[in-house]
């Protein structure tokens, strides 16, 4: 009798199998630990070092799953998803445990040189591999500066300087941004402006530190900031000195020790003025550097640019979020976990900064967020702010004409993370300068933090939403950001209370279910972006420019040559820049109320009048000479951009492209070809 074929597990059943394998590894290696001679500790580090890491992909694998995987249904797939999860967790932080238990204790006199120099080498090649899976997120940037004067070299870099060199050679070292109080067992518990040495840095954001010292423990890396790679500083002053032979030589080598340091300067300078301006009383207690800002300024990993474009599957021969339907030859639509609109109404009872500072921009940034990591773009809108009424914050002002993008309150959410914590994190935040020195910065005011999905796992009521905007940062707990203030609860009187409780900062969103026509435009978009509500409609028609030229008119999904198209290389560049995005904007309305009423409707005939109407309006301004770099908050600077985008003399012919009197950039040729490989890569 022929043996029936076992039944293929699915890939929920494969997930537990596997986290059964880990739970009997774990428990074979606490066993192993207890009874652990010297002599076995590296290697027994090592089998927990790969065991964190074997967690760490099957989470992420089973974080992916869905019952649309399963080839059978399963019952009470959810409760089960979860509860292995739950498991893998416990496991991760047992792991965490032994990790430090393992680690070796502070070398005694006893112990011979070559030790010493084995674990440094071990762990300088801990660090190369945590560069070569792209643990690293931060790198050192040295800039060369040859007027740096002796009077930099204050008392509070040497003192940094001693810290940085007493640790060892070759780790990565980091600066603390914000004071941590460690919760749990194995935490490490630091100071702000603390120098760190990174032992091992953990895909789950818990970095395995050890302070000056001696004590280790786990810290959240977004607390840290790298300031120096100690064998290059020593090897630059070593060689210093020895080229030092006249004064010639002195000056040429003073700019590359001391430039080295300036890294160290800038990661503590913002630490130091928030200090300083919050002990003057220029700022209440609770502001903070801005934490979204720090973001938005290491690169476009967390614009708007960097999440328009589409993303290549695992096996990286096609893309998992642009697909074509075809029946219709349009952009398949993708349903996200969540797709809302969101409304900024409102803050109240926010205190303005004091004397001393001069405010440049009040704006809110906000992001997809589940309370370690920022999962989406970082999205901004400007305040419109009444000097009569100091402590409130106001947004989207009545215009007669369109409402430019960067006042524009009226915001979509589009996020397919699976995380249970997800929602979305409010920064309250102002640009200032500083009257007396001119020192330029960006603080945060205060955040706020809407969780999305209650306790069953269900969307929470799309209605107003009155929010409590605490101090500090989203990553050392909540605070009060004024010092005068009340905490909640310390009256006994209820009446009491609610006085207290309309003191309280506030943050008033209101959340709406998009309409049917922008949810089918909305599911055209990547599966996780945020931006102005206005915006929609030519963002799906840059996603549907996009599908015809990656997925109908290649000639194989195989090939990667540049593509032709100037308005697939800038788009992007321009939802980063507000001001531009308004002049296409402006121009599209017009144009499209021209149109006649089939065209309407009419996809081909819209995306023609896309591209039209951006390489006639927005494509020569983005490398017109004339035009002066964006700069953020800067009146001056975007005072002059407006000028030229909205001067009837700059309206965009050919004849005014050949003119002399509008000089444009050297011409390169990624103005004009897309690059598949470089927008699509992960």
């Amino acid at each position: 009798m022929r043996k029936m074929a076992p039944r293929k597990k699915g890939p929920l059943q494969t997930v537990q199998k596997e986290g059964d394998d880990i739970k009997r590894k774990v428990d074979a290696l606490t066993q192993d630990v207890t009874k652990l001679d010297i002599s076995d500790r590296t290697e027994t580090l090592r089998r927990c070092t790969d065991l964190q890491n074997t967690v760490a992909e099957t989470l992420k694998r089973l974080n992916k799953l869905t019952k649309a995987d399963e080839s059978a249904p399963i019952g009470n797939y959810d409760q089960r998803k979860r509860d292995e999860e739950e498991r893998l967790r416990i496991l991760q932080d047992r792991l965490k445990t032994l990790t430090l238990q393992l680690q070796p204790q502070e070398k005694d006199a006893g112990h011979s040189s070559s030790e010493a120099e084995e674990d440094s080498a071990e762990e300088v090649s801990e660090e190369e591999d945590d560069s070569q899976v792209g643990e690293v997120e931060e790198e050192e940037d040295v800039a060369e500066d040859d007027n740096v004067n002796d009077e930099d070299d204050d008392e509070a870099d040497h003192k940094v300087k001693e810290d940085v060199m007493s640790t060892t050679k070759g780790a990565g070292t980091y600066v603390a941004l914000s004071a941590f109080t460690g919760e749990e067992e194995g935490d490490l518990t630091i100071q702000k402006g603390a120098v760190l040495k990174i032992l091992q840095k953990n895909e789950d954001g818990w970095w395995l530190a050890q302070d000056s010292k001696g004590n280790k423990g786990l810290v959240p890396r977004n607390y840290l900031k790298m300031i120096s790679l100690l064998e290059q500083e020593s090897e630059d002053e070593d060689n210093s000195e020895e080229e030092q032979d006249g004064e010639n030589e002195t000056a040429k080598s003073r700019p590359s020790t001391s430039s080295n340091w300036d890294t160290v300067r800038e990661a503590i300078t913002e630490i130091d003025a928030t200090d300083v301006l919050s002990a003057m009383g220029a700022i209440p207690p609770g502001f903070r550097p801005s934490t979204l800002s720090r973001l938005l300024e290491e690169g476009t990993s967390y614009r708007a640019s960097h999440y328009i474009q589409p993303k290549l599957g695992q096996s990286e021969l096609c893309f998992k979020d642009l697909q074509l339907d075809p029946d219709s030859g349009k952009v398949h639509a993708r349903l996200s976990r969540v797709c809302l609109t969101l409304t900024l109404w409102s803050c109240r009872m926010i205190p303005p900064p004091g004397v001393g500072l001069q405010v440049l921009s009040r704006h809110v940034r906000l992001c997809a967020f589940n309370g370690t990591e920022v999962l989406s773009n970082i999205h901004t809108v400007r305040v419109t702010y009444n000097p009569s009424s100091p402590k409130t914050w106001s947004f989207s002002p009545r215009m007669s004409s369109l409402l430019p993008c960067l006042l524009d309150g009226d915001c979509f959410f589009h996020c397919d993370s699976d995380s249970p914590d997800l929602g979305i994190l409010f920064e309250l935040g102002i640009t200032y300068i500083r009257n007396s020195t001119g020192e330029r910065g960006d603080l945060s005011c205060g955040w706020a933090f809407l969780k999305l999905f209650d306790e069953n796992g269900a969307l929470i009521p799309l209605r107003t939403q009155e929010l409590a905007v605490h101090g500090g940062t989203p990553y050392e707990g909540k605070a009060d950001i004024d010092a005068t203030s009340t905490k909640r609860g310390s009256s006994s009187g209820v009446l009491q209370q609610m006085l207290m409780s309309r003191k309280q900062p506030k943050l008033i969103v209101k959340l709406r279910s998009p309409n049917t026509r922008t949810r089918e435009q909305l599911n055209l978009l990547p599966d996780t972006i945020i931006g102005y509500l206005s915006t929609v409609r030519l963002l799906a028609l840059y996603r549907q420019l996009l599908a015809d030229a990656l997925l109908l008119e290649r000639v194989t999904m195989q090939n990667a040559d540049l593509i032709c198209s100037a308005v697939l290389a800038t788009f992007p560049e321009v939802l980063d820049h507000p001001d531009l995005m308004d002049a296409f904007k402006n121009s599209w309305v017009v144009s499209q109320n021209n149109l006649k009423r089939s065209d309407k409707k009419d996809i081909t005939a819209l995306k023609k009048l896309f591209e039209n109407v951006y390489m006639s309006s927005v494509f020569p301004l983005l490398y017109s000479a004339e035009m002066p770099a964006p700069l953020w908050a800067d009146e001056s600077t975007e005072t002059q951009r407006a000028r030229l985008i909205y001067s009837p003399i700059h309206k965009i012919t050919m004849e005014t492209m050949l003119s002399p009197n509008h000089p444009h950039q050297a011409f390169d040729i990624s103005q004009v070809t897309y690059d598949l490989l470089n927008s699509a890569w992960h």
